[in-house]
């Protein structure tokens, strides 16, 4: 299995730790290219995706959109405030994402180092092996966790949601923005300054919040839609508890075993705690979406994820454009396999 690093990252750590400073000195938010799909560079501000336009409200009034195929400025700012350094939002969709990265341009490519790509919920979904295919996935490389916001008529609205004290007494939050990379805090103070809630990371823990966040969309969703009813994400973690925990714990053996990495502690208080509290979204299953939300091997090694999968395309008239991977026989399951049994939640509710 790769593991993905840059020396560049290693080297900023080690002078930052040569420095004695207490804290990483982070990047103040500045102006900045908003890169839209091709179709949307000539419309109106309200007729932009909602990152994009949450982007340019949430900014100081001197970030520019662009297509990606039109050139980056040599700078942007005006007098003390120009600068030729500045990060690029990527607000292209998955779909896009991938044959723009795999057609940059020289200008492009010099300014890798600046994209900025955004993950989290049904408008970016997980997009990691996308990024890691095509060497985007470097230590220092900016990403963002997006789902814990939101723009709507009332303009921008933060997600996250406290769950109370923990142990020590500090406030336990879920469903927060987060942010790694080398533009994490630019793009942090800007949520910030506009009431959005948003961490800043190093890329190992800004991947587990991403997949934390992955896990709710696909297993959340995929309980829901096997109902004989319309059922929201908050109903799911509410009913059917049982159903979603065993999910989470075979693919937590999976998430280990494929992308070696671990979910932080209190992870499934987290997402039941989110879908209670916070969500009366409706549960859904998109064709289109399948790839970036549901489709990674990490949940379909799952056998009980990959049997719901099954029944909601032969039972509910679901997913009917997608392959699904053939269910495994009898003699392919891993006998050995021990799973946890009983409730999986931190906070003891049953």
């Amino acid at each position: 299995m790769a593991v993905w690093s840059d020396s560049k990252a290693v080297k900023e750590y080690q002078e930052f730790l040569d420095s004695g400073e207490q804290e990483i000195v982070l990047k103040n938010d500045c102006p900045s290219v908003i890169i839209v799909s091709p179709n949307e560079a000539e419309l109106e501000f309200d007729q932009l995706n909602p990152v994009a336009q949450a982007l340019m409200h949430m900014g100081s009034g001197d970030d520019i959109i662009l297509s990606p195929y039109q050139p980056l400025p040599e700078t942007l700012g005006e007098g003390e405030y120009a600068t030729s350094e500045y990060p690029i939002y990527l607000t292209l969709p998955p779909q896009e994402i991938e044959p723009f990265l795999d057609n940059v341009d020289d200008v492009y490519e010099s300014r890798q180092t600046d994209f900025c790509f955004f993950s989290g919920g049904f408008q970016y979904g997980n997009i990691e092996e996308i990024l890691q295919s095509r060497g985007y996935c470097r230590d220092t490389m900016t990403q963002v966790l997006i789902s814990g916001m939101e723009i709507g008529a009332e303009g921008i609205k933060d997600l996250s949601v406290s769950l109370g004290p923990d142990s020590v007494g500090q406030e336990k939050w879920t469903g927060e923005c987060a942010a790694c990379g080398k533009w994490n805090g630019a793009i942090a103070k800007r949520l910030e300054r506009n009431d959005v809630r948003c961490t800043t990371d190093f890329s190992k823990d800004w991947r587990r919040k991403m997949w934390e966040r992955n896990c709710l969309d696909a297993v959340m969703n995929l309980v829901g839609c096997v109902r004989a009813e319309p059922t929201t994400l908050a109903e799911v973690a509410n009913y059917y508890e049982e159903e979603v925990s065993d999910m989470l714990w075979e693919i937590t053996g999976t998430l280990r075993g494929w992308k070696a990495i671990t979910l932080m502690f209190g992870f499934e208080e987290r997402i039941f705690g989110f879908a209670e509290r916070q969500s009366s979204q409706e549960c859904a299953l998109i064709d289109e979406w399948y790839p970036y939300i549901w489709g990674n091997k990490v949940f379909t090694e799952s056998q009980k994820y990959l049997e719901y999968l099954h029944y909601a395309k032969t039972e509910m008239g679901l997913l009917q454009s997608v392959d699904l991977p053939p269910m495994k026989t009898e003699s392919e399951l891993d006998a050995s396999k021990i799973m946890r049994k009983g409730n999986l939640r931190a906070d003891g509710v049953i």
